[in-house]
């Protein structure tokens, strides 16, 4: 068996006494995770770091096998991203979002979403925006999307400014109105509308919401806690309000 893809370095664990396995998310073959003979060396350990892209080739006898990775340089981030605390735990947490998808299942839209998100990554008013809307992502492409078209409550498609935490739909402002301290935020830019640069106010309430869903549907049910990672990605983007946020069970 072989195949030739191209991924981004979630990690490395130590094998024997000169290799690795890696972790990436690739193209077309999902996260995925292969020996590298040598790994361990000068020339590999530049190669290997979180945030790099990467040609692979990977060879195995029986498809259900570890295999074996041929990995050659594609666009080599860590370098850069590794005098950024904010990339730093970017990076970590990240890993910690994709190793919610299963091993082997293709996701090519995540990551070429990833591939974006580690380019900017470093850029403080970028990467929070692009990692509020990762955690999106992973929630539609893990089957827990969360519907923000329509009004639960109207059927329109204005003014949404809330979510249910019960349903993951959107909420209209009229709608919502008795119940608002029990729902969660909307903001615009997670609903995809076109939005420069979202206040810092509607990137919390973003994380806060991403957050809320990430917990109680996918970390929670795993017996997880939320992240460290993520408490220290939103610290670094200085984002302290979206904290409180994190571990709600809200029901409405």
């Amino acid at each position: 068996m072989e195949w030739r893809d191209e991924g981004v370095v979630l990690g490395v664990k130590k094998y024997g006494e000169t290799s690795v396995i890696a972790e990436l998310l690739t193209r077309g073959h999902g996260r995925h995770l292969g020996l590298v003979r040598g790994g361990r060396s000068a020339r590999f350990q530049s190669l290997l770091q979180p945030g790099n892209s990467l040609l692979l080739v990977w060879r195995a006898r029986l498809d259900e096998h570890l295999g074996y990775l041929a990995v050659e340089p594609l666009a080599l981030r860590a370098g850069r991203l590794i005098g950024s605390a904010l990339a730093l735990h970017g990076l970590s947490y990240l890993g910690a979002l994709v190793r919610l998808l299963p091993e082997r299942d293709p996701h090519e839209a995540l990551h070429e979403a990833l591939t974006v998100i580690v380019d900017h990554l470093d850029a403080p008013d970028v990467a929070p925006v692009l990692v509020a809307r990762f955690e999106a992502r992973i929630l539609a492409e893990c089957g827990f999307g969360l519907d923000l078209e329509t009004c639960a409550a109207s059927g329109v498609r204005d003014d949404l400014i809330y979510v249910s935490p019960k349903s993951g739909r959107a909420v209209s402002a009229a709608a919502g109105a008795p119940w608002r301290d029990k729902l969660l935020p909307l903001p615009a830019f997670l609903r995809g509308e076109d939005r420069a640069a979202p206040p810092a106010i509607d990137i919390a309430d973003a994380f806060r919401t991403t957050g809320y869903f990430l917990d109680r549907d996918l970390f929670g049910p795993r017996g997880l806690p939320m992240p460290d990672s993520r408490r220290a990605f939103l610290i670094a983007a200085s984002l302290r309000p979206a904290i409180g946020g994190e571990g709600e069970r809200r029901q409405t």
